[in-house]
């Protein structure tokens, strides 16, 4: 699920003084969960959008915001996209969007962290993402000025209050409680 996350890492590579801007045609956050305690299941959400302000002289002046439209979920299964959607999981209806802003943008053992609140559900809990991948400054479409980043996190999808569960036969549960995230994220280097 969010993975609001990772939202725009990899900031120490961002050009100075410079606003990014998510290009929500070509950002999406992807999620993955067990099922039945042995497979995985993976789903996907688009319109994923938001900016990153980048102070390279201080990280901790910088800003990383993003908001996923929840209403975008894609499991590749209808039955199962229209449950994630109802009041046993997202909730859609009371709760389209979820969110995340930064609190804290930071190297550590030479990785990007970026940590902040992320709300889902109606449920705001704190979590850091961690940057596993940045492009290089490129140049795309109509002249513009990109950059690409890949952040990922982990989530318990209980503390979001996501508590939907069965008990299987064998035991176990059907829907594990460990929800990861993975962010790829094209931003646009904004005028000024």
């Amino acid at each position: 699920m969010i993975r609001t996350l990772g939202v725009l890492l990899g900031l120490a590579l961002f050009v100075e003084g410079q606003t990014y801007q998510l290009d929500s045609a070509r950002s999406s956050a992807s999620f993955r969960a067990k099922h039945m305690m042995v497979t995985n299941v993976t789903g996907r959400f688009s319109n994923v959008t938001g900016t990153i302000v980048y102070d390279p002289k201080d990280l901790l002046k910088s800003i990383v915001t993003a908001t996923i439209d929840a209403t975008t979920i894609n499991t590749n299964e209808a039955k199962r996209d229209r449950h994630l959607k109802g009041p046993d999981f997202l909730d859609i209806e009371k709760f389209p969007t979820m969110s995340f802003i930064s609190t804290k943008v930071y190297l550590d053992a030479g990785e990007t962290k970026v940590d902040g609140n992320l709300t889902i559900h109606g449920v705001t809990k704190p979590v850091t993402l961690t940057l596993s991948r940045i492009g290089v400054e490129a140049m795309g479409e109509a002249g513009r000025v990109v950059r690409t980043a890949t952040a990922t996190t982990k989530i318990s999808r209980q503390a979001f209050a996501l508590r939907y569960n069965k008990l299987i036969e064998t035991g176990g549960v059907v829907v594990g409680d460990e929800i990861q995230i993975t962010l790829e994220l094209e931003a646009v280097r904004m005028p000024g």
